[in-house]
């Protein structure tokens, strides 16, 4: 099935990328492997991407030196603040936004992460359901067969 307006090649990338439909197979263990490795991947590139963001901000607005700035960054990425007193109003507005926006990428990181996990565990369930309602509509057929011939 196509996504409207879609090619073949764009519709499968974009099947690749994204989760199954409820009604489709529950995805491999290999597969699913694969999958969630991409999720962490790509949580462990935003987190990269934002601690870079932590470490150039602290040097370029405080001056710190890069051991110091990759520090202080790290820290606040990880949810325990600065470790140096900051000097300039331009430093200490970076690190109250900086610190808001870490929050943020915390989240957003560990949303990623248990996304594919939540994604099995609800298909599974639904799995389970239609396997259920098919069977309970196929007790029903039998029995309306055996009504008519009885």
């Amino acid at each position: 099935m196509y996504a409207a307006g879609m090619s073949l090649r764009a519709t499968e990338v974009y099947n690749r990328l994204m989760f199954e439909h409820h009604r489709q197979p529950l995805l491999p263990r290999r597969a699913f492997l694969f999958r969630l490795g991409r999720f962490a991947g790509a949580a462990f590139l935003l987190v990269a991407i934002s601690w870079l963001i932590g470490i150039l901000g602290y040097r370029a607005l405080e001056g710190l030196s890069w051991i110091d700035a990759t520090l202080n960054a790290a820290m606040l990425l990880g949810g325990m603040g600065p470790v140096d007193q900051l000097h300039t109003d331009a430093g200490k507005l970076f690190a109250s936004f900086y610190a808001l926006f870490s929050g943020i990428v915390f989240l957003v990181a560990v949303g990623v992460l248990i996304a594919p996990i939540l994604h099995r565990l609800l298909h599974q369930f639904h799995l389970a359901e239609d396997k259920r309602e098919q069977e309970e509509e196929e007790a029903e057929d039998e029995a309306r067969q055996s009504h008519k011939k009885g």
